[in-house]
């Protein structure tokens, strides 16, 4: 069984989910809101030690064209040196439209859209269509 701990990673918050190649199911974690690499990285390795994961799932946000823009560069370099702190492998994985599946959830849940940030959400619908991928 391999234990994932996915991340999508924003200017401002990190989302934090986690699942497994077992049960197939992700789950969110929390935010971490980002101070600096080093603390981030800090609290990113806790929380992978915490749900004793095997490796980190970064969403990656490509332009709708499928290209890599600016951002996807930025969240690229941040994980490669995230990658030698917490020691795991990092596996990158398309984040297109995460935030979009993670706001109809917060609305299905009954919850409005500004009583809470969905980035631990977004990072739980990364890793579940990861995990959907991986079982076909």
């Amino acid at each position: 069984m391999t234990i994932w701990l996915a991340l999508d990673i924003g200017d401002r918050r990190i989302g934090l989910a986690t699942g497994n190649d077992s049960a197939w199911l992700a789950r969110p974690l929390g935010i971490l809101t980002r101070r600096s690499k080093r603390e981030d990285f800090s609290a990113i390795a806790r929380r992978a030690e915490e749900v004793q994961a095997d490796c980190i799932l970064v969403g990656l946000p490509y332009n709708m064209d499928g290209s890599e823009g600016p951002q996807a560069k930025r969240v690229r370099n941040y994980a490669t040196r995230l990658e030698y702190t917490v020691e795991l492998p990092v596996t990158y994985w398309d984040e297109r439209l995460s935030s979009f599946e993670a706001d109809q959830i917060i609305a299905q849940q009954g919850r409005k859209r500004s009583q809470k940030h969905n980035d631990d959400i977004a990072a739980a619908a990364i890793l579940q269509t990861y995990l959907n991928q991986l079982r076909k």
